[in-house]
């Protein structure tokens, strides 16, 4: 197996370059899949209760049976325990429809269950954001929930790396803030600090909802509401989070998208 990515496939440690999915598996051939992606802190991840309740929601969303929550666990164990603990990673669980036809029907065959963990950077801040030019559908029937057809990320994350950003920012169809790639932003403008609520089409992340609830905790207001994006131009200060545990501040330029963060971040 491989020493960077622990990979276990419906019950089956695998080593990461080897054959182990149905060529017509449904998550290969549509993104027809669900997944959760997990901070891993000292060879333990970080909050699996949370990250079980959206992968049902998830799979609710699009269709998919009932999530296999015991055959999870039995991967995540093997994954986790398979080595090393890792310090600091990331872990991935992915459920998707299973081998299929080649077009959008499913089959009938049971869903394919894979468990991924590797290591992973800490997060350094402050850095670029890029505003992309396409938008999220915050109509979509896949709005909010964490599917496997990432696609439309792959593509804005190219657009702002090839600028100098690490991380690009999408508005919504209605012209307000949405989300990044794989992270949720908030804003910080007159001293209160504001993200877009989920009805803007963003995933509700984990690190997000756990944000917003410290923060409250702490006496500190926390508003969600639908925001222009012109607000990255005026806000005293973005923060990016991370879908797994981790922020940077950021400053974004819809004319400059590779504009660098402000000094004193």
């Amino acid at each position: 197996m491989s020493s960077v990515v622990r990979v276990w496939v419906n019950g089956e440690i695998c080593d990461d370059d080897a054959a182990s999915l149905s060529a017509i598996d449904h998550g290969v051939t549509v993104g027809d899949g669900v997944f959760e992606t997990l901070k891993i802190r000292d060879g333990e991840a970080f909050a699996p209760t949370r990250h079980r309740a959206r992968l049902e929601r998830s799979a609710a969303g699009l269709g998919l049976p009932a999530i296999d929550h015991d055959l999870i666990d039995q991967g995540v164990k093997a994954i986790l325990g398979s080595g090393e603990p890792i310090a600091l990673g990331r872990l991935r669980y992915t459920v998707t429809g299973g081998p299929g036809p080649l077009g959008s029907d499913r089959g009938t065959a049971p869903p394919t269950y894979i468990v991924t963990a590797a290591p992973i950077e800490p997060v350094v801040g402050p850095v670029a954001l890029a505003v992309t030019p396409w938008t999220r559908n915050e109509r979509s029937a896949v709005a909010g929930l964490k599917t496997t057809s990432y696609a439309e990320n792959v593509v804005a994350l190219a657009y702002a790396k090839e600028r100098g950003a690490v991380e690009a920012v999408f508005a919504n169809t209605r012209g307000e803030l949405c989300e990044c790639t794989g992270s949720n932003i908030f804003v910080v403008v007159g001293g209160e600090i504001l993200t877009p609520p989920l009805s803007s089409g963003c995933l509700a992340g984990i690190t997000r909802d756990l944000t917003i609830e410290w923060c409250r905790e702490a006496g500190l207001r926390v508003l969600e509401e639908a925001l222009p994006l012109s607000v990255l131009h005026t806000c005293q200060r973005s923060v990016h989070h991370l879908q797994h545990p981790g922020c940077a501040s950021r400053r974004a330029d819809r004319r400059a998208p590779a504009a660098g963060a402000r000094p004193g971040d």
